[in-house]
């Protein structure tokens, strides 16, 4: 009885413990920090094939940014319900942007433009990022698929880190609503 009993114990404590870390995963800059400028190659935007910074132009507007290492369906439906949410807050001058990291950013392009065409997004250009990695001072976990923030006047209100898997369709809504804190 007491080897079955701290079998248990032990079982609780571990899955304890795998439960904590995934939801401790750290991506991206962390609420109230400051969004530095970085370059993108604008794939799909009103800049199409051109290299600038969307932080810079958005500037203190409301904005969500994205950084994905692929383009999955769950991510497609993600970046589509938030252009929906862009769309319906233009007078409030709500802005996003799709970064996907990848080493070979010039192989993304087309597979992006597909993605933005059948899926009518329209307010949130999808860009590439020349590695894999990220803009260095952003700290994009190598273990995250997603990393999302959200910022308002050149302030992180909302961070969203998410491993490979995990971007599911409760995900998607707590991160649709989570839009609510950089509109109010």
């Amino acid at each position: 009885m007491r080897k079955f009993l701290a079998l248990c114990v032990t079982s609780l404590v571990v899955a304890g413990f795998q439960s904590v870390n995934a939801a401790d995963l750290k991506s991206g800059l962390q609420v109230d920090e400051y969004p530095p400028a970085f370059y993108v190659t604008d794939v799909t935007g009103p800049a199409a094939s051109t290299k600038l910074c969307y932080r810079c132009q958005y500037g203190a507007r409301p904005v969500v940014s994205l950084f994905v290492r692929k383009m999955d369906e769950n991510t497609t439906k993600l970046v589509k319900e938030l252009d929906a949410v862009v769309g319906k807050n233009g007078e409030r001058r709500m802005a996003a942007f799709v970064t996907v990291l990848a080493e070979d950013p010039d192989a993304q392009e087309a597979a992006l433009k597909k993605i933005a065409e059948e899926n009518k997004i329209a307010h949130t250009p999808l860009t590439v990022f020349e590695n894999n990695v990220g803009p260095a001072k952003y700290n994009i976990n190598a273990k995250a698929d997603v990393t999302v923030m959200m910022w308002v006047d050149s302030n992180v209100k909302v961070n969203h880190a998410l491993e490979a898997g995990k971007l599911d369709a409760e995900a998607i809504s707590k991160i649709v609503k989570d839009t609510e804190k950089i509109l109010n």
